[in-house]
């Protein structure tokens, strides 16, 4: 009997494969200054120090950061972060928009190791979608709950900022947008 080798990296799945392969031709190969100003803006658009382009493989990649500079008293965030760690993984697999006003106001998102980690306490994102694939997310986060009724506003909001993140990966590859 063979036995599995640890170091062996599990097989990926057909999804995966797809998403790696378009993340290619759409020249998603690392930190991008021109999304890291989609997230600036979609930052300080949601008013909130944190906004990401979240690009999905073995981790999450941050190809676009807004963070609170240093002279800031909220922690700074890298570049990535593990699959288990926040609320895009959840968007990625269900594939659908979600926003959280007050985290804390949902017991299922509110033990979450980024609640305590950064302190977040607002959450906006949608998944960044390309004929049925997820490549990862947009999305904000803040430190401050948000009202209920903000919810329709931040969900507008992290939608137009989704398409327009597709728009210009498509346009900056030469895709044609599907319709």
């Amino acid at each position: 009997m063979t036995r599995p080798n640890p170091t062996t990296p599990p097989a990926q799945t057909a999804e995966q494969l797809a998403r790696a392969d378009l993340q290619h031709a759409l020249g998603l190969t690392g930190p991008d200054a021109e999304l890291d100003a989609f997230a600036i803006r979609l930052a300080q658009a949601a008013r909130v120090p944190y906004a990401m382009v979240n690009i999905f493989g073995a981790e999450q990649q941050f190809f676009g950061l807004a963070t609170p500079g240093d002279d800031s008293e909220l922690p700074t965030v890298g570049r990535s972060m593990s699959l288990d760690h926040g609320f895009c993984p959840e968007v990625v697999d269900k594939k659908k928009a979600l926003i959280l006003p007050d985290v804390f106001a949902s017991p299922r998102f509110a033990g979450n190791d980024v609640v305590d980690l950064i302190g977040i306490r607002t959450y906006g994102g949608a998944p960044l979608m390309h004929e049925g694939i997820a490549l990862g997310t947009v999305c904000f986060v803040g430190p401050v709950e948000k009202p209920l009724a903000t919810g329709q506003g931040s969900l507008q909001l992290i939608k137009q900022c989704r398409d327009e993140v597709m728009a210009f990966l498509y346009r900056r590859a030469g895709f044609q947008p599907p319709h």
